[in-house]
């Protein structure tokens, strides 16, 4: 964008790589600090109950607002929600879809090959409380995953992409990821693998649509489906499936026992298939999103001028000479002087029998009726 006429424009930022790995690490301690602050502030804004979703809805908020000014202030961000990778661009919608129906798609098939396998076992709870914090559940997983998408592949990774390039950085955030998940009570070497496969593929879907929209719907979708839907425990936590209790059987390496499919090599193989899936159907978004702009660039050239100098160059400066004039037949005549002219004057050609001109006719005086008859 060009600067006003008689305004000068604001000195552009270098961004080096240096610079953007500083602006990562930042970013990196911000997100345990907005961790902290959510914890506490949920412990004294809500009830236990209401707890969790106070809490996510907290570090969503500091997330979102931290990066904002981060990215403002540092790399003059215009939008900078958007470009946290939250654009409201056209077609923002289906891409959120897509992510979903990936999502369930992967925990729709662990959850048939458990049945399959060695069994589920079901357990139903249809009150109207059980419905009503159904949706409260449905609500902390959406802020939950969003949360994860903001903090694991939002200003922070971008900043670390620009440092160590878009490869490093999926390595990088997956290796993170899955060290966070390993803290967890719990986690076995299974767990570990799918926390660095899920990660990984959903940064393959930010790299591939750079936005948060297709990454986020296949977390949702993943992990919403596999608590709300079939009731199976997440990360070691069932509290989150009001209605539909769970309790599938059969091998560990298959179940992935009391911390779920997340400690599973089932969930293992099924997620590397979803990034194969998410790669597939992010194509058109990829060429969209990351073919690179054609900028023109070179001198500007006059190609009339080019050829006019080089025809100078060639057959001299001097203008050619208007062709002369050659008359090959006599010019009619006037048509004011055939007025003028006598039935007289009027050429007679000759005749075709005889060659010679005919002989003009007598002229004679018209009669008139006084004229008297001579005897």
């Amino acid at each position: 964008m060009s600067a006003a006429p008689g305004t000068a424009s604001p000195p552009r930022l270098h961004d080096s790589r240096l610079r953007a790995y500083g602006q990562f690490l930042a970013a990196l301690f911000y997100y345990f600090l907005a961790r902290a602050i959510a914890r506490r502030g949920a412990m004294g804004l809500a009830a236990e109950q209401w707890r969790p979703l106070v809490e996510q809805a907290l570090l969503v908020f500091l997330l979102l607002l931290g990066f904002a000014g981060v990215g403002f202030a540092l790399n003059r961000q215009e939008h900078p929600v958007s470009a946290q990778g939250l654009p409201r661009r056209a077609g923002w919608p289906r891409e959120l879809f897509m992510g979903l129906a990936i999502g369930w798609a992967a925990a729709l098939l662990c959850f048939l090959v458990l049945a399959i396998g060695g069994g589920v076992a079901i357990r139903l709870q249809l009150g109207a409380a059980a419905w009503g914090w159904l949706l409260v559940n449905l609500a902390f997983y959406a802020l939950l995953t969003l949360g994860e998408e903001v903090a694991f592949r939002g200003y922070a990774f971008q900043r670390f992409a620009r440092a160590v390039g878009a490869a490093g950085a999926a390595l990088g955030f997956s290796l993170l990821y899955a060290f966070l998940q390993a803290m967890q009570t719990g986690t076995t070497r299974a767990s570990i693998a799918v926390s660095f496969v899920l990660n990984l593929l959903l940064s393959t879907a930010y790299l591939r649509t750079r936005a948060l929209w297709v990454s986020w719907g296949v977390n949702f979708g993943w992990k919403a489906t596999r608590a709300l839907l079939f009731g199976l425990a997440v990360s070691g936590d069932n509290s989150h499936s009001p209605v539909v209790q769970g309790d599938p059987m059969g091998p560990f390496w298959l179940t992935g026992g009391g911390f779920g499919l997340e400690g599973s090599w089932l969930a293992f193989l099924v997620l590397l298939l979803a990034l194969a899936v998410v790669y597939t159907a992010t194509r058109d978004l990829d060429f969209q999103y990351n073919a690179p702009e054609l900028i023109p660039g070179g001198i500007p050239v006059d190609l009339d001028a080019a050829i006019r100098r080089q025809h100078e160059s060639a057959m001299g400066t001097q203008e050619p000479a208007a062709p002369s004039l050659v008359q090959i037949a006599p010019l009619p005549a006037p048509l004011s002087e055939v007025k003028h002219l006598g039935a007289q004057d009027l050429p007679v050609e000759p005749s075709s029998e005889t060659g010679q001109s005919p002989e003009k006719p007598a002229m004679t005086r018209p009669e008139s009726g006084n004229e008297s008859i001579p005897e």
